[in-house]
C-alpha cells in the first residue's frame, strides 16, 4: 500500500505561481511510485491528466493545457513529486490530485493505483 498527502494549495491571482507537493509513504513504495502524475478536477467536470513522471524522473508528459506553464519533478530520496505551476490562469481552478502507479508507462487515462485526497487550487481573475 502507498499513501499519498498533497499540500501547497490555495488562492493566488491569475499569472501568479504555486508549487504543489505530494509525499509518499507506505511498505511497497519504490514499486507502487513508479509513474507518479498529477490530475485535476474542476467542479462538475471530469477528473483529468495535468502531468506524469517516470522513476528516475528522465520522462515527462504533460496535458495540452499546462505544457511550457507546468513543471513536474520528483525527489526519490524525499519521496515527494512536485508540481510546479506558473502563469496561473482561472481555468487552472481545481482540486489537483497525486496518482501512483507500479506499471510502467505514463497513462493520461484513470488508470493508476493510488491517489491522495487531493488539494484546492483557486485562481482569481
Amino acid at each position: 500500500q502507498v499513501q499519498l498527502v498533497e499540500s501547497g494549495g490555495g488562492l493566488v491571482q491569475a499569472g501568479g505561481s504555486l508549487r504543489l507537493s505530494c509525499a509518499a509513504s507506505g511498505r511497497t513504495l519504490s514499486i507502487g511510485t513508479n509513474i507518479m502524475a498529477w490530475f485535476r478536477q474542476a467542479p462538475g467536470k471530469e477528473r483529468d491528466f495535468v502531468a506524469g513522471i517516470t522513476w528516475g524522473g528522465g520522462t515527462t508528459y504533460y496535458a495540452d493545457s499546462v505544457r511550457e506553464r507546468f513543471i513536474i519533478s520528483r525527489d526519490n530520496a524525499k519521496n515527494t513529486v512536485y508540481l510546479q505551476m506558473n502563469s496561473l490562469k482561472p481555468e487552472d481552478t481545481a482540486v489537483y490530485y497525486c496518482a501512483a502507479r507500479a506499471r510502467r508507462g505514463i497513462v493520461t487515462t484513470l488508470e493508476y493505483d493510488y491517489w491522495g485526497q487531493g488539494t484546492q487550487v483557486t485562481v482569481s481573475s
